[in-house]
């Protein structure tokens, strides 16, 4: 018998998202497909909210 939770508690598959935007790693930072940084297009950071980095919150009291 399988107890009522585990119907809940494992995910029942991984939805793929799709964003509009790809990592430039050599530019260090999302990108549109027109090559501008994503953080420039306002409607996007509106509809899929912003990211932030934990990168240096260790030994940076400001980050």
């Amino acid at each position: 018998m399988r107890p009522f939770t585990l119907n809940y508690a494992f995910p029942r598959g991984i939805s793929q998202a799709v964003t509009p935007y790809h990592f430039d790693p050599a530019r260090q930072l999302n990108v549109l497909p027109d090559g501008r940084p994503a953080v420039s297009d306002p409607d996007l950071l509106l509809a899929v909210g912003t990211t932030t980095s934990t990168a240096g919150s260790a030994t940076h009291f400001d980050d």
